[in-house]
């Protein structure tokens, strides 16, 4: 067993910061030996010759000047001793004093103040288990088994150039502050990577980074391999589904694919496919990146609550993509909750959305089929001003922290106004990770709650009428919803069916929407 000891040195009584890091080391297996407050120097020397501990933490809060004259006695009194070769030094104190600490060359690791809990618990595990930056585990399900029970942070990049992508990237990943970066190519790479001649150049870089060649995409991967090496995944392309998988397996290991069932379509005129072709086409996306052991993320809901579908649609299409997948043999399988879609949802209605998305899917998992939960803020919800969309963003992410997310999708609150930056991306997920590691002390149990659990049950029943007109379409055939003419129907009847898709000549775009007690219900003559 691992032994610490921790002391705060010189004049300094300050102890609550020494006492939280030695109970988090308890926690995942340490001794720990605490000398207390206000130790000399002396006291300390002594106690490494009687302890032997693996790793000597000190405090000291107080000034600059003073932490220095310390720091120069002890330098001169430790070489008076035998510490061996494995014994590490580590601090803790203020920016100021850190600073000084640094200079010092004696500690392998110094907390200033800044870091959230997981910061210091990842940091006892390296001790335990991972001296090396290579590994990192570099693949989903050991990531998160890793980081367990803190979330991965994930967040997007793609600038207008590829050289501006490029550095971005390489100052996240140096920042270790997250986990995933996603790529986000541009629509003329999405649509067109495989056929550049159709590619537009007046909308180059239009909604992400002008990614052309694989060897594009294998120099953004290497920019990434620095810092804590994060995982990398990319937005997938709107056709040839199957093309584009394998391209992003074999150039930057793709962490999850994110394939709709419906979209990139006629549907959403994201690609020149018609529907039934795409619903063929990205079930065959699907399938084959399973059989590649590549973790699926299905995100039709997403795009169903983009074009204001009722919350009913919303927890039946969720249901459908995790049922899907399953049948199309994904092992690991990312369900993203995104909050406050539409916007206008009271918090209430937001949760009882999601609790009853999670139940539906969870339903379906045993040994071959493992959800992970992934939450993230709904763009559409975020003003312009950026305080405001900072409030928006810290709340929405911390009361959607009850469902214990795997992963935390970070959508920086200046993404209603322009593309986020390194310096954006660090600004919100601090704030994430700060009303997280709040939220994860303790939250009130809203299944609890009497209208919340009224709400997701209604909302399951109505979910399994949908899903139940659905198979009614084709109950003559085995499993009609794995089944892509069948789910064509759906939509050319409008059992599926949003406001947002007036006027699509695929969608019959009639359903009535209404905002009632913080949700959103279809109506049918006016009536929910």
């Amino acid at each position: 067993m691992k032994k610490i000891l921790g002391a705060s040195v010189g004049s300094d009584v300050h102890v609550a910061g020494l006492l939280n890091f030695l109970e988090l080391a308890k926690k995942e297996g340490y001794k720990t030996v605490n000398l207390g407050a206000a130790v000399p120097i002396s006291r300390v020397i002594e106690s490494i010759e009687k302890e032997k501990p693996t790793i000597v933490a000190l405090s000291y809060r107080l000034g600059a000047v003073a932490l220095s004259n310390l720091l120069n006695e002890f330098l001169k009194e430790i070489e008076k001793i035998d510490v061996g070769d494995n014994v590490v030094f580590i601090f803790g104190g203020t920016a100021e004093t850190s600073e000084i600490a640094a200079q010092s060359g004696i500690f392998k690791k110094i907390f200033d103040g800044s870091e959230e809990e997981e910061d210091v618990v990842l940091f006892l595990r390296g001790q335990i288990k991972f001296q090396e930056k290579r590994n990192y585990p570099d693949n989903l399900p050991e990531r998160i088994a890793f980081k367990y029970p803190y979330p991965l942070i994930r967040h997007h990049i793609g600038l207008q150039t590829m050289e501006e992508t490029r550095e971005e990237i390489k100052k996240m990943a140096e920042s270790e502050l997250l986990d995933i970066i996603s790529l986000a190519p541009d629509q003329n790479c999405q649509q067109y990577f495989f056929e550049p001649d159709k590619m537009h150049p007046a909308q180059d870089g239009a909604g992400g980074a002008p990614i052309r060649s694989k060897t594009d995409f294998v120099r953004l991967y290497q920019a990434s391999r620095t810092g804590n090496y994060p995982l990398i995944r990319c937005y997938s392309g709107t056709n040839r589904i199957v093309e584009f998988s394998k391209l992003l397996k074999e150039t930057v290991n793709n962490a999850w694919a994110a394939i709709p069932l419906f979209w990139y379509s006629e549907l959403d005129r994201r690609s020149e496919r018609n529907l039934l072709e795409a619903i063929i086409e990205n079930m065959e996306g699907i399938k084959w990146n399973a059989a590649h052991d590549v973790p699926v993320e299905i995100n039709d809901a997403h795009q169903w609550e983009l074009r204001y579908a009722h919350d009913g649609l919303a927890v039946a299409t969720t249901y459908l993509a995790a049922y899907v997948a399953k049948k199309l043999g994904v092992r690991w399988y990312i369900q993203q909750y995104m909050m406050n879609t539409p916007p206008g949802l009271s918090p209430k209605m937001d949760v009882a959305k999601a609790i009853a998305k999670q139940e539906l899917v969870e339903s379906l998992a045993d040994e071959a089929f493992i959800p992970y939960r992934m939450i993230r803020t709904g763009l559409l919800s975020f003003p312009a001003d950026p305080d405001s969309a900072r409030g928006q963003l810290a709340a929405s992410m911390f009361y959607a922290s009850y469902l214990k997310p795997h992963i935390i999708h970070v959508v920086s609150y200046c993404e209603a106004m322009r593309r986020a930056t390194s310096k954006e991306i660090f600004e919100s997920i601090k704030l994430v990770r700060r009303v997280h590691s709040m939220a994860a002390k303790g939250l009130p149990d809203f299944k609890g709650d009497p209208e919340i659990r009224s709400r997701a049950d209604y909302l399951k029943n109505e979910a399994w009428a949908i899903i139940e007109k659905i198979k009614n379409l084709s109950s003559h055939i085995e499993d009609p919803l794995t089944d892509a003419q069948t789910l064509y129907r759906a939509v050319k009847t409008g059992i599926l069916d949003a406001v947002g898709l007036q006027g699509n000549d695929i969608a019959k775009g009639k359903i009535k929407l209404k905002y009632i007690n913080g949700a959103y219900d279809s109506l049918k003559d006016d009536t929910r």
